[in-house]
């Protein structure tokens, strides 16, 4: 006999007579590595040969009450064994009897009690041909699972493609659309505050300002989805923004939508700019409301995160702070959700929505390193889940901004500005507020200014200029030839500048466009309140630069 290594070979013996099995024991010592199974009953065949995950079973063909044919048809019927060779064993060489087992599924057939040698070599051959048979099946198994991966791999990358190219053309639109608002604006502002208006032509500038204020609004939207959206990311604590907004989420709901807040104990922290998320979270809101029509509920809910935990497959593992907004509404029907991210894509009536709010949410969550998850069934409402990734830093302490009356003062700002509209209109706000003004089109000329020793308390630079200095190494030249002058940058588009991944250094103080005179105020005196403040401190009991305030009404 030939001795060989077969250690997979699970062989089951059925057969109502003991000695049977010291038989076939003996005759399959050649089969090394084999596993014998024994069993009397045959209407257990099919329960054994699921235990011992048997590659062939031999059964006797005359047994009282089942017989072998009986067998072979329960172990073809089943799905776990219908493939499981089935050799018969009878003292019977009949040809009709032989052809009604190959008729109810046997493979082979036997006559007692075969030769060791043929006994080996029959069940080494259907047990091999069989494994062979399994692993060919689990292989196109996997190959039609590798095939089906590859297909939504593709489909994912053609959507991120296209949401990426999206994206770049809404980002430049929007940079240059800023700008245009911002002229517009600061003309309107500006003729506003100097202009002596009568009622009537105030009403009229105050109707284009607030078009421009919407524009405004699109185009920070449309920033947002491209990823484009200079981010004031600082570590906050989510749980405190959310019960912060609860009543006004509230009264944005209406008396309709029951709101429940569910924020988990030990909630962690997250780096994330907290005005933009505090849109998103809003925005998320009203979309909700919107989807609930004839009212319902929206659930809050805050949770941790863990690699282990059962997260999507969109999500990579990791530790998270997990925000959903869910809703009982009418939910989307699958074409619809799977352009829900795409900007201007709304099914809302004309007129009713923009289609933006799901796209700024996503790209405000891109850009912020998360991840957003969108479900949603017909009839059954919506989620939508944003994976933000934890942080163990400290909490930011805000420093709070002054708000007031507009306000001006007596300091030097130099304005660098290459749109000469745009920076007409600014030197002349600033004008208007008392300011002494300096005007550059470019960083090359702003530094020959600084360089030349004309003291300048702040400079209002635009982020993204023409010429061989940049606004980055104008601010170096700023420190390095006047220390105490305060820095402020403005700009439509500031990603690649001033952002590293679309984040702003916490040092970087910026001023997007368009930009209101109340807040271009509000801000420069600020920065100019805490420099002289610094000063004060540095010169210990002396006096500090001082400067004088002008109050506009």
């Amino acid at each position: 006999m030939i001795e060989d290594d077969f250690t997979s070979c699970s062989v089951l013996l059925i057969d109502d007579e003991s000695f049977a099995q010291d038989i076939i024991a003996h005759g399959l010592k050649g089969c090394a590595g084999h596993q014998l199974c024994y069993e009397s009953s045959a209407a257990r065949a099919v329960d054994v040969a699921r235990e011992v995950k048997a590659t062939v079973v031999l059964v006797d063909l005359r047994m009282p009450e089942v017989d072998g044919f009986d067998v072979t048809a329960a172990l073809r019927a089943h799905p776990d064994t219908h493939d499981v060779p089935v050799i018969l064993l009878s003292s019977e060489d009949d040809p009709d009897i032989k052809a009604k087992a190959f008729a109810v599924g046997a493979n082979d057939y036997m006559v007692k009690w075969p030769d060791p040698r043929e006994l080996v070599a029959r069940v080494r051959y259907h047990s091999a041909a069989y494994i062979a048979r399994r692993e060919r099946d689990q292989a196109f198994a996997s190959l039609r699972l590798s095939q089906e991966q590859l297909a939504a791999s593709q489909s994912a990358l053609h959507q991120a493609q296209k949401m990426e190219a999206i994206g770049q053309l809404t980002g430049g639109v929007a940079h240059d659309f800023n700008n245009v608002l911002q002229i517009i604006g600061g003309n309107l502002q500006l003729l506003k505050l100097v202009g002596a208006l009568n009622e009537q032509a105030r009403t009229r500038v105050e109707m284009a300002l607030s078009g421009v204020e919407r524009g405004a609004k699109l185009a920070s939207h449309l920033l947002a989805f491209a990823r484009r959206q200079p981010l004031q990311s600082v570590v906050i604590d989510p749980g405190h923004l959310l019960r912060e907004m609860d009543d006004m989420m509230r009264r944005v709901l209406g008396s309709n939508t029951r709101v429940v807040t569910e924020i988990a104990p030990g909630l962690g922290s997250t780096n994330v700019d907290p005005n933009q998320l505090n849109n998103v979270l809003l925005n998320l809101a009203i979309n909700a409301r919107d989807a609930m029509s004839g009212g319902g509920t929206l659930t809050i809910r805050a949770r941790n995160a863990a690699p282990d935990d059962d997260l999507p497959a969109e999500v990579p593992k990791s530790d998270y702070v997990m925000l959903e907004i869910a809703d009982t509404g009418g939910g989307m029907p699958p074409d619809v959700l799977r352009r829900a991210f795409e900007p201007f894509f709304t099914t809302k009536p004309t007129g009713q929505g923009t289609g933006l709010g799901l796209s700024m949410a996503y790209g405000f969550v891109k850009q912020s390193g998360g991840e957003i998850v969108l479900r949603s069934e017909v009839g059954q409402g919506t989620s939508v889940r944003i994976y933000l990734p934890r942080s163990n830093a400290a909490l930011h302490v805000t420093e709070p901004e002054q708000h007031g009356p507009l306000a001006g003062g007596l300091e030097t700002i130099l304005v660098v500005e290459d749109e000469e509209d745009v920076r007409s209109s600014t030197c002349g706000i600033l004008s208007a507020l008392g300011y002494d003004v300096l005007e550059a089109g470019d960083a090359a000329a702003a530094a020959a200014i600084i360089e030349s020793g004309r003291q300048v308390d702040l400079v209002f630079t635009d982020v993204i200029m023409p010429g061989p200095v940049s606004s980055l190494q104008l601010g170096e030249i700023v420190a390095r030839h006047q220390p105490d002058c305060q820095i402020l940058y403005t700009s439509g588009y500031a990603e690649g500048v001033l952002a590293h991944e679309g984040k702003l250094d916490a040092s970087v103080h910026l001023l997007q466009k368009p930009y209101h005179p109340d807040a271009l105020s509000a801000r420069i005196r600020h920065l100019l309140r805490r420099a002289k403040h610094r000063t004060s401190s540095s010169a210990g009991n002396g006096v500090g630069k001082s400067a004088a305030y002008l109050n506009l009404n």
